[in-house]
């Protein structure tokens, strides 16, 4: 069903801005979910992934691996873990690209735009202004 007539539900067109869209808002579909105690901690559901979070495996292949955020490669969709890489033939070890939402985050990297946004989407908060 069909909400805003502004957006267009056409399938053509959700995959060709969702391809073709710029950096900055790449960085927000390439979210990750929090784990549960940074849930709980921060009352957020979801936050874009970045460089030196720490980050849980929890889909494909490399389900259980655990690291840290090396890379976000927004152009490929894909983000870096440490640890997280294979061997090629000739010798060199390659990280390997793991889906965004393919990884749970267990450790934030705080500083002062990462604690403004989770101020923003602190949902306690929102609903304490609710029920006043």
């Amino acid at each position: 069903m069909k909400f805003s007539a502004d957006v267009s539900s056409s399938r053509r067109k959700s995959r060709k801005a969702h391809f073709s869209a710029p950096s900055s808002i790449r960085r927000k579909i390439m979210s990750s979910s929090l784990s549960k105690e940074l849930r709980e901690k921060y009352n957020t559901r979801s936050i874009p992934v970045r460089k030196d979070d720490e980050v849980l495996v929890v889909r494909g292949s490399m389900k259980g691996r655990e690291g840290k955020v090396v890379q976000v490669y927004r152009k490929k969709w894909v983000i870096h873990i440490d640890r997280v890489n294979r061997e090629k033939a000739n010798g060199a070890t390659v990280p390997i690209g793991i889906n965004a939402s393919n990884v749970v985050i267990t450790k934030l990297k705080i500083d002062k735009s990462r604690q403004a946004i989770l101020d923003r989407k602190d949902r306690s908060k929102k609903t304490d202004a609710m029920k006043q």
